[in-house]
């Protein structure tokens, strides 16, 4: 099967879809996640995306590993190292369902993809869930994105940001803690910092 995954042409990873469209891999076509991403972004399809599941015009490409990716076995993690390799000077991120039956196994992926690839890692608890992330990253473009790398909430280190995912397990509900929430877990300071900043970004 892994002989069949065709390389990417660059000129279409770099050819970028106009604002509020994405490039969605034609497997995702019928998708329970790619219908509700319908009315709030435009869908192009392309076959020959590799192993990329969607591209933004902001040369941002998107992994999405589903739950049976986990249970299934490791060659996911195979897909995620080509993945990395194949996006060099692009925004990569991976996208993962962390539900109950995949959370054994979410700690060892998030290791993998954040500290030994240094890929962002935007774990999510359903498909409708990654569908409105995706749609948010793709509607918010124009603004700063913060789950870009480079753009860090001040006073939040690897070891804060670890303890927040292990309280917090998604992006949303961690931009929706309120201070009380987060305090004992980062301090008062950082815990202002943490809500100040997702009030700023998604306003």
């Amino acid at each position: 099967m892994e002989s069949n995954v065709k390389p990417v042409p660059a000129t279409l990873l770099h050819a970028a879809p106009p604002y509020g469209h994405i490039l969605t891999h034609e497997k995702w076509r019928r998708s329970p996640l790619v219908q509700t991403l319908k009315g709030s972004v435009k869908t192009i399809f392309e076959e020959e995306l590799g192993v990329v599941d969607f591209c933004l015009s902001n040369k941002t490409c998107v992994l999405y590993v589903s739950e049976s990716d986990m249970v299934a076995g490791n060659s996911y993690r195979r897909n995620i190292v080509r993945f990395r390799n194949a996006n060099s000077g692009l925004q990569a991120i991976v996208i993962v369902e962390k539900t109950p039956l995949s959370e054994q196994y979410f700690s060892g992926l998030q290791k993998f993809v954040v500290l030994e690839l240094g890929l962002t890692l935007l774990p999510v608890s359903t498909a409708p869930e990654a569908a409105q992330l995706i749609a948010q990253l793709v509607l918010g473009e124009n603004k700063e994105n913060p789950f870009r790398r480079k753009s860090q909430i001040p006073g939040v280190g690897k070891v804060k940001a670890m303890q927040l995912l292990q309280r917090f397990p998604s992006i949303h509900q961690l931009s929706g803690a309120s201070v009380h929430e987060l305090e004992p877990i980062v301090g008062q300071a950082t815990a202002q910092h943490i809500t100040a900043f997702f009030h700023k970004q998604f306003t």
